[in-house]
């Protein structure tokens, strides 16, 4: 099964999971420049539920739009689960949505001596709850780890709606896999 399909399966099932919902997302994305915003936007199901976007791919516009720590940052190229959860709360703190989701990561070619396909999420709800997850998707391609963090996220991101009365603190993995 394609990336693409799969994608298209999860924001189906998002779709409906936050049917009737009301609830609402801020997206922060550095490694994904938007992909995840865009994706939510095209679907007439799920734009209604967009708060607004960030699109932080520098470290001074996760520091200056979302309140990122500079030494977080300056870690690791802003790719850790700090940063991550750091994206996340920002995004709920500077917007009126209900969950933040946020996406950090490595997607090539490979500098210095970066982990091609390391990839930190984070979502965050108002109540201050989050749920992180780390994925290691290897060096397949910069296209595909972007289409690979995009469908975690979304798995991700079902995740907090279908748990939001109890998000609870966690790490979860990931893998390049179907849905």
């Amino acid at each position: 099964m394609s990336v693409a399909r799969d994608i298209e399966r999860r924001l189906a099932k998002l779709a409906r999971t936050l049917e009737g919902t009301g609830l609402s997302f801020a997206t922060a994305e550095s490694c994904t420049g938007g992909q995840l915003s865009a994706l939510l936007a095209r679907d007439a199901a799920l734009g209604p539920h967009i708060e607004r976007g960030f699109t932080v791919y520098s470290a001074e516009a996760k520091c200056d739009l979302l309140g990122v720590n500079r030494g977080d940052v300056e870690r690791n190229d802003a790719v850790n689960p700090e940063v991550a959860e750091a994206m996340a709360r920002g995004a709920v703190a500077m917007s009126t949505a209900d969950i933040g989701i946020a996406i950090t990561g490595f997607c090539g070619p490979r500098q210095k001596d970066e982990e091609v396909g390391l990839v930190f999420l984070a979502c965050a709800d108002r109540r201050g709850r989050l749920v992180q997850q780390e994925c290691r998707f290897g060096d397949i391609g910069r296209g595909a780890v972007l289409d690979h963090a995009v469908l975690a996220a979304l798995a991700l991101m079902d995740e907090a709606v279908r748990s939001h009365a109890g998000l609870t603190r966690g790490a979860l993995r990931c893998e390049p896999t179907s849905v």
